[in-house]
């Protein structure tokens, strides 16, 4: 009996402890805290290898205390330039990008040694000796494999120096077809179509490379600019040109980021520019409000528009914005128009022209995240 006793005890408690484990949830895995990263401020600048040290520790050090947080620096693709300005910016607290006037090489010796390497209009003139608006339009060939392979080989020097976050592409397009509406009257131009001499790239390697595929000539067509695998195969150049550089840059360590049109559609029309196709890590869109005839609110339009073209992506979008004659209040509506339409950031053009009372709407804004 005391054993019977013993025994139904213990299977009483086996059976309880049974049910108490039935009954008690697993429980779920924490899953780590995605952290919101700080909205980011950003400016252009140009680098003069003539001016000392210290008068760039100064420059760099009121960027920061007026809260700038990284610097996108042109020193005319010197690597020399860029590894000695490049510790300054980050002892000051910022962060350094190398940009690059990547398809448009003004200046450039080597390139000029090529005219082979320029870009054809429709019209049959090159931009080696006929710079469409303006004289520091040097476009060259991205399909041309020596011309494509040069930049290729300038953003690999800028992507090995130490201290850079990013080798950033500019110019990474061909020549306007289209102006921005509100250049038009400074070119005396009218722009209701696509223009022949403001179309490109018509080269022998271009045309003969489309041919071989497509089975027709551009040279040859009533009305090109109807043609949409002549306009892709443009796109195409352009987005190759980039996703070598994205390899390039990674390689290397850093990431790649670009100066780009307002928003995809908008580049793809007038610059043959398709950004949200790329392999890229960031894209400052110049939404330069100013140059559209638009008002503030426009920025937020465009900054939203290449947000839900990014959406599938992992590309930052920070918006970039133009600062000369701006006004303080309009300022800040547009760093409050960027941030409301999903921009990571916002970027100045440029440094120098930003004034004392737009550099408190900037510290001021920083200071209100």
């Amino acid at each position: 009996m005391k054993l019977r006793l013993i025994f139904g005890a213990l299977l009483a408690t086996m059976m309880a402890s049974c049910l108490d484990n039935i009954d008690q949830k697993p429980q779920a895995k924490e899953e780590p805290v995605a952290t919101e990263k700080p909205f980011k401020y950003w400016s252009w600048i140009t680098a003069d290898p003539k001016r000392d040290d210290a008068s760039y520790v100064a420059e760099f050090k009121k960027y920061k205390e007026n809260g700038l947080d990284a610097i996108l620096i042109n020193t005319n693709t010197d690597p020399v330039l860029l590894g000695r300005l490049a510790p300054l910016a980050k002892k000051e607290g910022l962060e350094i990008h190398a940009w690059i006037m990547a398809m448009n090489r003004p200046g450039d010796s080597i390139v000029q040694q090529h005219p082979e390497w320029y870009v054809v209009s429709r019209k049959g003139e090159s931009a080696y000796d006929h710079r469409p608006y303006v004289g520091y339009y040097e476009f060259l060939c991205p399909t041309r494999e020596e011309s494509r392979n040069h930049v290729l080989r300038l953003v690999e020097g800028l992507s090995k120096v130490e201290d850079v976050a990013s080798v950033h592409l500019d110019y990474i397009r061909f020549p306007d077809v289209y102006l921005p509406i509100g250049l038009l009257p400074k070119y005396d131009l009218v722009q209701n179509e696509e223009l022949p001499e403001y179309d490109f790239c018509y080269c022998d390697v271009c045309i003969e490379e489309f041919q071989k595929e497509y089975h027709k000539n551009p040279r040859e067509m009533e009305n090109p600019a109807i043609d949409m695998e002549w306009k892709q195969f443009r796109l195409n150049k352009i987005r190759n040109v980039v996703n070598e550089a994205y390899q390039i840059a990674h390689k290397n360590n850093k990431i790649l980021t670009a100066a780009v049109f307002p928003y995809p559609e908008m580049a793809d029309h007038m610059v043959r520019q398709r950004w949200d196709k790329w392999d890229i890590d960031m894209v400052l869109p110049m939404i330069y409000n100013e140059f559209y005839n638009e008002g503030t609110d426009w920025i937020g339009f465009a900054t939203k528009q290449g947000v839900e073209d990014l959406k599938e992506k992992d590309t930052e979008l920070h918006t970039g914005i133009y600062v000369p004659g701006m006004t303080s209040e309009d300022l800040g509506k547009a760093i409050q128009e960027a941030k409301e339409n999903g921009a990571k950031g916002v970027s100045f053009f440029d440094g120098p022209a930003i004034t004392e009372d737009q550099f408190k709407v900037i510290k001021a804004s920083k200071a209100a995240q």
